[in-house]
């Protein structure tokens, strides 16, 4: 109990709304915790949309993570925004290469050296000396023409006198006319080559039975 008398401000009605200092203080509090709280709200929806609905769609754990990461950002944003810049990382310069680098790397190809096989000389100014071991007249004559237009030297013709021949032979005079043998032989078709000293001539070409 008090010793002063009670005054008009001691009756206070029991209806009156009473406020403070403190209430409102309190309230804004309250109000502030708001986007915080509702940001926080939908951080974990989209949390739980990203790993239990997701990777039933399809998507994968790294997919899902990063729409978790991409939401979660942007929910912390949307409750309180800050001027974040970008740096961009500043390219590593390049040490140019010195110059003839690129000349030591690649050998240089140095041209092979094949020895090309080179034909044997043929000597046409060799005389050819052709006989007609056959009953046909006048082959050795027909073939001293084909022996003339190929650009041989034609010597002797005339019909065999010595022992009879089975097949047509090319005679030849030692080592040296055995090339000019060979192409004889090819032009007119006579595959047997003989070596032998007998004649005094280089190339001596008998035509033998069944020669056309």
């Amino acid at each position: 109990m008090t010793k002063y008398a009670r005054d008009e401000f001691d009756r206070v009605p029991e209806t009156s709304t009473r406020q403070g200092v403190h209430r409102a203080v309190a309230a804004s509090r309250r109000r502030s915790l708001a986007p915080i709280l509702a940001a926080g709200c939908v951080a974990l929806a989209i949390g739980l949309v990203a790993f239990l609905i997701l990777p039933k769609l399809g998507f994968s754990a790294g997919q899902a993570a990063a729409v978790t990461a991409g939401g979660s950002a942007s929910a912390s944003a949307s409750s309180s925004p800050s001027a974040t810049s970008t740096v961009s990382p500043s390219p590593t310069p390049t040490s140019p290469e010195p110059a003839g680098t690129e000349a030591a790397a690649a050998p240089s190809a140095s041209p092979s050296t094949t020895p090309s096989a080179t034909a044997a000389a043929v000597d046409k100014t060799q005389p050819v000396t052709i006989y007609n071991a056959t009953t046909t007249a006048g082959l050795a004559t027909r073939v001293g023409g084909t022996v003339t237009s190929d650009g041989w030297v034609l010597g002797e013709t005339g019909n065999w006198g010595g022992v009879p021949q089975q097949t047509s032979v090319i005679f030849y005079s030692g080592v040296a006319q055995k090339d000019n043998a060979e192409a004889l032989g090819a032009l007119l078709g006579v595959d047997t080559l003989v070596d032998s000293a007998e004649f005094n001539m280089p190339l001596v070409v008998v035509l033998g039975p069944g020669y056309q």
